[in-house]
């Protein structure tokens, strides 16, 4: 016999408690616990069996057809590089971003390029209004007769402008903030999203129509809301950039119709964002005269490669502990790179302050880097320069060893292209060796290496 048990349950996360509880033990959120009843036992588990039609009966996988999913090019390279090649039909594409880098603006410009070619978009702004997407359009140059315009946040209205519409695209900016009267609690909340989600992506899959949802994120970078929305879609993009610079990056956590180890770069501009097909010198110094305290390694960022420009400053500190500040690279790892240099190559740099950064904003956190940061240092030590057309690659290990980095001869070759005569790796076998070909190389008045 079926039996009828209380149980609590929380309507923002869904979190559940055996006695009602003012505040939720999972969220944190006050007045969100009520009471549901649970139908438990044999009567509760029992499903009643369909017949199965010929159309949907179970095949051996031997004779299911293996046809290629069919792309089609928003307009946009960079993009349909991380998608694996374009937009598939009845694909549910989440798109996640720190707030004010960008999302709604390239989401936006893909709208345009695809209402260009002359299909059909719905952009769905459930944050704006259509007269601010509008101003935005018009500044972006974006505005065209077939993309069109509504400002909703109910899922059932949505749903009734996708059957008046028709679309070949539908845009919704974004999923945190639209709800639905079939699931209780606050816009953005887990039940929320998992309905207003899980009805868009039936939807998509029903009519076959593309479907590109905004999301939130929290203050540790991931994607606001349940972690089943990252399961229900077929792609995850996460749109990455510091707002202080205007280069961004999109990457694929998740695809299901192509790879997940491709880079979009982007620029934001005066009038939108616009692609970046070749950043080789977006991360590189425009001085013609070596400076002291640069070294260029080729980082890899998914299948591409990248010129990065380390630079390092080294400064007399009269405190007792001095300081170590870092922008663009890990942290730990230059305080670990610092102890190496110490301990295996004789640099004294506990007594001086240490600046390490970047060139350009990019953000490089890979082993390959340890090497150029070393270098850096060490030309930033003996105020001595290394030559421009010089480039290294390698990781650093407590011992002093220099391991290859990942992708090896794809760096070498990249460095090649770009005009670097003179490349330093792991056949350099140990720091000190490196160093002594790093100074050796340089066209400068040679300054003594200290004595290991």
């Amino acid at each position: 016999m079926a039996r009828v048990t209380t149980n609590f349950r929380c309507t923002e996360c869904d979190w559940s408690s055996i006695k009602w509880v003012g505040r939720c033990g999972e969220c944190q959120s006050w007045g969100t616990v009520v009471d549901q009843a649970e139908t438990v036992g044999i009567a509760a588990r029992g499903v009643t069996a369909v017949k199965i039609t010929d159309a949907r009966s179970a095949r051996p996988i031997t004779e299911i057809g293996a046809d290629s999913v069919a792309h089609w090019p928003s307009g946009i390279s960079e993009f349909d590089r991380v998608l694996g090649g374009g937009i598939v039909p009845g694909a549910a594409i989440l798109l996640s971003g720190e707030p004010g880098v960008g999302k709604s603006t390239l989401l936006l410009e893909v709208a345009s390029r695809a209402a260009a070619t002359g299909q059909r978009v719905l952009y769905v702004s459930a944050e704006e209004s259509v007269s601010q997407v509008r101003l935005r359009a018009q500044r972006t140059n974006a505005l065209q007769p077939s993309l069109y315009l509504a400002a909703e946040t109910d899922l059932a209205t949505i749903l009734g402008q996708i059957d008046q519409v028709q679309p070949q695209l539908v845009i919704v900016d974004s999923v945190q903030t639209v709800s639905s009267s079939l699931s209780e609690g606050l816009a953005g909340g887990p039940s929320q999203v998992r309905e207003v989600a899980s009805t868009l992506i039936r939807v998509s899959k029903d009519r076959n129509l593309p479907v590109l949802l905004v999301g939130h994120v929290t203050k540790d970078g991931s994607i606001a809301g349940p972690r089943l929305l990252e399961h229900l879609v077929d792609v995850v993009l996460q749109f990455e950039g510091d707002r202080q610079t205007a280069l961004r990056f999109v990457r694929a956590h998740k695809n299901r119709f192509g790879p997940t180890d491709e880079v979009g770069c982007f620029e934001m501009t005066g009038e939108g964002i616009a692609e970046v097909a070749d950043p080789s010198g977006l991360f590189l110094s425009r001085a013609r005269q070596p400076v002291s305290g640069t070294c260029v390694t080729i980082a890899v960022e998914g299948r591409r490669a990248l010129p990065v420009e380390v630079q390092a400053l080294i400064v007399k500190s009269g405190a007792p502990n001095p300081r170590r500040v870092v922008n663009g690279v890990d942290g730990s790892r230059v305080a670990m790179l610092l102890a190496v240099l110490e301990r295996r190559a004789g640099f004294k740099l506990s007594e001086v302050d240490v600046y390490v950064s970047t060139v350009g904003g990019i953000r490089v956190t890979e082993p390959g880097a340890d090497l150029a940061i070393a270098l850096a240092i060490a030309s930033a030590f003996n105020d001595k320069a290394f030559p421009i057309t010089q480039a290294v690659m390698g990781e650093i290990s407590l011992a002093g060893e220099i391991r290859p980095a990942s992708s090896a001869k794809q760096r070498v070759a990249e460095a090649r292209r770009l005009g670097f005569s003179t490349i330093i790796d792991a056949e350099a076998i140990h720091l000190r060796e490196a160093l002594r070909q790093a100074f050796t190389a340089s066209t400068v008045e040679r300054v003594e290496v200290p004595q290991f």
